[in-house]
């Protein structure tokens, strides 16, 4: 979905003419002719609430100032360009003070308020990722945190937050790379636990001879290395939260004394003489079909129906496209910002590619792909061209791959100078091309000479050139540009530059 961007505006004519350009620029205007009216819009689009606000200073009734004085009722973080005739260094004073964070002079500059718009929406990305990562950290994450825009997380969400009423065992399923930390960190983020310890244990990556020891710890001198006192996992947890991801790869053997520390809320550290009380909200997550590995003897049925008391099932990306737009804007401005690269989004085009792929690895695949795109980008926005793997796997999307020269008839034989400056590149005996247009032992010729006799330009042979061999090795990127003896971010560079690709 695109941004959602307020226009208060007074002015009919200015307040279309601003509609048409934020349209432009990608994103959803909405318009409100007064103060009055914009505040009850920020009031009413709470479930979709707006990014950025475009306001006039000078309106009747309430003015602009005393609009940004009441915008702190309804959501302070919200970015506001405030525009004026005056253009004076007061006004524009008196509104940064009421919390604006830019300024425009009328008549607005289209680029200037293009960028205006884009540099703040990045910013408040930006800040909202530092909130995010803090309440992570800090175990106060809630569900208003997570990026959720589509209704087949709704019941999730509905499930989550009943879930962290009480300290009931919940088993988050789903399959690999759909989030279920983030849920789970939710949860305690919701519960009564927030801002306690939460403790998240990957349990198909615990070596299997230290799994009891690393969950329950062990005392000094309990087994061969053991030259310390260690606190397990579980003790770790002790008052928040333990997060056992990929639960159904433990061992047959720790599934015993894990039913133990869930029935009577007390472990047994390994070469402890007594055992020690624990206070834990456990949240245990799958990507297996657990009721299959209870029938094959694979896990316990009483532990089983013991972690699954409160099932909360995961969907898979394919099936939560409204999520694709908003989370592939988050993860473009995260490692932009990483990677200190200027890239403001995504083309429209791009983003209907993602949309349409099946993505098998779930978030943690996108995520991973947009962190390539922003690496391999040479633009300002990522475009369908730096996701080459998704495009060639997504029908109706393909990196364009230019047609090869057609073959020239071979020119008279020249002598001296001409002779070496008109040479050709003739392709091998056995060659072929996918195209058929090569046939075996015709000569493939990239002149360096016009018709007329005058020396080509090098970006247009150049450009034949990489037709060549773009045609020659099917479009295999990593090959050609291996051939040509460049990188694959100059080879998409060139190509761009040159015509021959057609932007997303």
């Amino acid at each position: 979905m695109p941004h959602k961007i307020l226009i208060v505006e007074d002015d009919p004519a200015q307040r279309r003419i601003l509609e048409e350009l934020v349209k432009r620029f990608g994103f959803e205007p909405v318009s409100a002719g007064s103060a009055t009216q914009g505040l009850d819009i920020l009031e009413s689009s709470r479930s979709k609430p707006v990014d950025l606000i475009i306001l006039d200073l000078v309106m009747p009734e309430i003015d602009g100032l005393e609009f940004l004085e009441r915008l702190s009722a309804y959501r302070a973080t919200v970015p506001v360009i405030v525009q004026t005739a005056q253009g004076s260094i007061e006004t524009v004073v008196k509104a940064m003070r009421a919390g604006a964070d830019d300024f425009v002079v009328k008549p607005v500059n289209p680029e200037r308020l293009k960028v205006s718009i884009q540099n703040l929406l990045k910013v408040n990305a930006l800040t909202e990722e530092v909130k995010r990562l803090n309440q992570k950290v800090s175990g106060a994450m809630s569900f208003d945190d997570l990026i959720i825009a589509s209704p087949a997380m709704n019941n999730l969400v509905r499930l989550g937050k009943r879930a962290a009423q009480s300290s009931i065992p919940v088993l988050i399923e789903g399959e690999s790379g759909v989030g279920k930390e983030m849920i789970a960190r939710a949860i305690q983020g919701e519960s009564e636990r927030r801002g306690k310890a939460f403790v998240a244990v990957n349990c198909g990556a615990l070596p299997e001879n230290l799994v009891e020891s690393i969950l329950f710890g062990h005392e000094k001198g309990s087994f061969t290395g053991a030259v310390g006192k260690h606190i397990g996992k579980f003790q770790e947890a002790d008052g928040g939260t333990l997060f056992l991801d990929e639960v159904a790869e433990l061992p047959f053997d720790i599934q015993v004394k894990l039913l133990r520390a869930l029935q009577e809320g007390e472990i047994d550290p390994v070469g402890s003489r007594k055992p020690v009380k624990v206070d834990i909200r456990l949240i245990s997550a799958t990507n297996r079909n657990m009721i299959e590995m209870v029938k094959a003897g694979q896990f316990r049925e009483d532990l089983y129906y013991r972690l699954n008391v409160f099932p909360v099932m995961a969907p898979p990306l394919r099936e939560r496209i409204e999520d694709i737009p908003p989370l592939t804007r988050h993860f473009i401005t995260r490692f932009a910002a990483e990677e200190g690269r200027r890239i403001t989004g995504i083309t429209d085009h791009a983003l209907e590619m993602l949309k349409a792929y099946n993505w098998p690895g779930n978030v943690r695949q996108l995520e991973n792909t947009v962190f390539r795109a922003i690496v391999m980008c040479e633009g300002a926005e990522l475009t369908v061209a730096d996701f080459p793997q998704i495009a060639a796997l997504t029908e109706g999307f393909e990196v364009e791959v230019p047609p090869a020269p057609v073959p020239r008839p071979e020119a008279p034989r020249a002598t001296g100078a001409d002779a070496i400056i008109g040479s050709v590149v003739s392709a091998p005996a056995n060659a072929s091309s996918p195209s058929g247009m090569i046939a075996d032992g015709m000569a493939y010729g990239i002149p360096a000479v016009t018709d007329g006799g005058h020396i080509r330009t090098l970006e247009e042979i150049e450009a034949d050139m990489i037709r060549l061999a773009l045609t020659r090795y099917r479009g295999q990127m990593s090959e050609v540009a291996r051939k040509l003896g460049i990188g694959r971010s100059t080879l998409y560079r060139k190509m761009r530059d040159l015509g021959l690709e057609a932007r997303g």
